[in-house]
């Protein structure tokens, strides 16, 4: 199954997989968990509603940490896989897979975004291409 402790030790795998070097993950996930903290408040429901209990019962899921979570997203978004092959990939069905990707994508944005490394979508503020044409000849 694929956790960031599987990972952890496999620097050349970990940047197959998320496009990210080990201390460029560092960088990121205090920012993830920011954010996450800041969307997903512990004293709201995942659906926003004011908790009756305390957070943290019931069963462990298989994306507990947030570390897990980074990892999953940023996988996710570098190989763009089928929701089912992820969900095998990181042990969870395709539902659940669904779910977490539209539940950590904001948080990702957000992250990124805090940190100044979204990517830019105005064209008119990307670099020309250094040679003085568009890449591929176009």
């Amino acid at each position: 199954m694929l956790t960031y402790s599987t990972l952890q030790d496999r620097p050349r795998e970990f940047l197959a997989a998320t496009g990210l070097t080990h201390d460029e993950f560092a960088r990121v996930l205090p920012a993830f968990a920011a954010a996450y903290a800041i969307l997903y408040p512990p004293d709201k429901t995942w659906e926003g509603k004011a908790r009756q209990r305390q957070g943290g019962g019931g069963a462990t899921g298989v994306l507990s940490q947030m570390a897990d979570k980074l990892l999953f997203i940023l996988v996710y978004q570098k190989t763009n896989p089928l929701q089912t092959m992820h969900g095998l990939q990181c042990g969870l069905s395709q539902p659940q897979t669904h779910y977490w990707i539209h539940h950590l994508l904001p948080v990702l944005q957000r992250a990124l975004a805090d940190l100044g490394m979204a990517p830019e979508r105005d064209a008119s503020q990307v670099a020309p291409h250094p040679g003085g044409r568009p890449p591929y000849g176009h």
